[in-house]
């Protein structure tokens, strides 16, 4: 597993001198600084040391470590971004990657069936889930921007949950998903989409988007043939020529999302309206069933009357 951003000692990285205990010093060596002399008991009290050791110690360990101890943190989290096991991808930072780093990574992101995304992120890397092969993804709350082609390229993505605090999507995130059917934005803070963000996402049928989209890049929805009217052209084209549709087709998706939008208020009321006539249907049969209880107790009631002024009465003379 490469550990991106973890910058660790060559060979030569400790140098320890023979004989003596926690006093003998060791020479530490980082990339483009001279040599700094330490004691050995510092030393394990330095970053340096922690990434010597976090190869060896598993995910599980690394992800309690990293709750208990905040020196242990910055340097797990770069270790555990990214990392592989049994299907899943743990995702504590950003964890972004170059093109070139995610393309070489292509056949093992393949594997990838699950992302988890831990707490406090604020944004998901460049091509953080570049191929991978998800079906389903939740992005967590404070998460703020989705970093280019994040998602390019998978094509088994049939549901994506966006957070609240959502303003940006890059450029190319959602690329090539031709699984996705409906994106819904319009509980975000979006302000802008890159281009071709959901271009080629062949399946997409609806998509709503809030007021307070702004920006927009070019070929957003590129051959998204399903999502918009066929006089609309959504191929890619010529941007200084004026082909470019995206502007026409956000028009279209928000007036769509303010019908969308009126209907989630009118279905809001109906449910509304129908959850106090079930209360009501409650309640009625609850007075029904009281009634009925009611008369019940009566009846008994007056047999056991009659039954009491029965044996009170005195028995009759017999006939002389």
């Amino acid at each position: 597993m490469t550990t991106r951003g973890v910058k660790r000692s060559n060979a030569s990285h400790q140098s320890i001198e023979a004989g003596g205990d926690d006093d003998r010093e060791i020479q530490t060596v980082s990339e483009g600084e001279a040599p700094a002399s330490t004691k050995l008991h510092d030393f394990f009290y330095t970053d340096d040391w922690r990434y010597y050791f976090v190869p060896y110690v598993t995910v599980d360990t690394l992800m309690t470590m990293r709750v208990l101890c905040k020196d242990w943190r910055r340097v797990a989290d770069k270790f555990i971004d990214g990392k592989v096991e049994s299907g899943v991808m743990t995702v504590v930072g950003e964890n972004g990657i170059s093109y070139e780093e995610a393309k070489a990574q292509r056949e093992r992101r393949l594997l990838v069936t699950q992302v988890v995304f831990l707490l406090n992120i604020t944004k998901v890397g460049d091509h953080a889930c570049y191929y991978a092969n998800l079906v389903v993804v939740v992005i967590p709350e404070g998460v703020e921007s989705i970093g280019i082609g994040a998602f390019f390229g998978c094509r088994s993505l049939t549901t994506v949950s966006f957070p609240t605090t959502l303003r940006l999507i890059r450029y190319n995130v959602f690329i090539g998903c031709s699984s996705l059917e409906n994106i819904d934005l319009l509980h975000t803070q979006l302000q802008e989409i890159g281009n071709g963000a959901f271009g080629y996402c062949s399946e997409l049928k609806s998509m709503t988007v809030p007021d307070s989209l702004q920006t927009l890049g070019v070929f957003v929805f590129a051959d998204c043939l399903k999502l918009v009217p066929s006089t609309i052209n959504v191929d890619y084209g010529d941007e200084e020529e004026g082909d470019d549709t995206t502007s026409e087709i956000v028009a279209l998706l928000r007036s769509r999302s303010e019908s969308e939008a009126l209907k989630m208020q009118i279905s809001s009321i109906v449910a509304q309206n129908q959850s106090i006539v079930a209360q009501n249907q409650s309640l009625l049969s609850e007075l029904t069933s009281l009634k009925q209880s009611f008369h019940t107790e009566m009846t008994s009631l007056k047999q056991t009357l009659q039954t009491l002024i029965a044996s009170l009465q005195p028995p009759q003379a017999a006939d002389s």
